[in-house]
């Protein structure tokens, strides 16, 4: 590489799994990359070999996702997270889920931006622990003092829940997802670090 580049440089794209930070700050702040905005009637989601944004399905409902949502680099939900949520066999292998909530419209996917956790959903999808965590934009003075899930109005928490129990639902067909518990900024840190430490054993710190 040059000695005229930066250090920050990446001669080739980094993973958005793999190749960004979780934060030092981390449980408390993490980086999330988003994936879907409340705009979006497609459910886009990052393939998991090359990175990259794909199409997984059109939304199969009339409800769109309540906030941002995409998933906290350098996590990884298997065994210690599972070992959290009673109903759950097993972690659904996939990086932790999150969801931001922001006062300004933020339009655009494939976005990295800073969030201050608050709380989460216990989600269970097939005996998969599958949970959700909540969190609000860093810096959005809108919510500069929302810091628990119990900061949040009602109405968002009941729309977050039955979008989730909804997306995947087929017509004919029971729903497969529960939410279990809604929890609050200290339960929401436990499952951050436990997807931090299943990480670590699937990929190496």
């Amino acid at each position: 590489m040059s000695k005229n580049f930066p250090d920050t440089f990446y001669r080739w794209r980094p993973h958005p799994w793999h190749g960004i930070e979780i934060s030092s700050q981390a449980p408390k702040i993490v980086n999330a990359y988003i994936e879907l905005t409340p705009f979006d009637s497609v459910k886009y989601e990052v393939d998991k070999k090359t990175g990259y944004l794909c199409v997984d399905r059109p939304q199969r409902t009339s409800s769109l996702s309540p906030t941002l949502y995409g998933f906290i680099p350098r996590t990884y939900c298997d065994a210690n997270v599972a070992a959290l949520s009673k109903n759950s066999l097993k972690g659904d292998k996939d990086p932790l889920d999150i969801c931001v909530i922001t006062e300004r419209p933020i339009t655009h996917v494939e976005i990295i931006l800073k969030s201050r956790v608050i709380g989460g959903l216990r989600m269970v999808d097939n005996g998969e622990a599958d949970d959700k965590i909540i969190a609000v934009l860093n810096n959005d003075a809108f919510w500069n003092d929302c810091n628990d899930i119990t900061d949040i109005p009602s109405i968002l928490k009941d729309r977050l829940e039955h979008y989730f129990v909804t997306y995947k639902l087929k017509p004919g067909e029971h729903s497969k997802v529960s939410i279990d518990e809604i929890y609050g900024r200290e339960a929401a840190y436990k499952v951050i670090e436990a997807s931090m430490k299943d990480y670590d054993l699937m990929y190496g710190g």
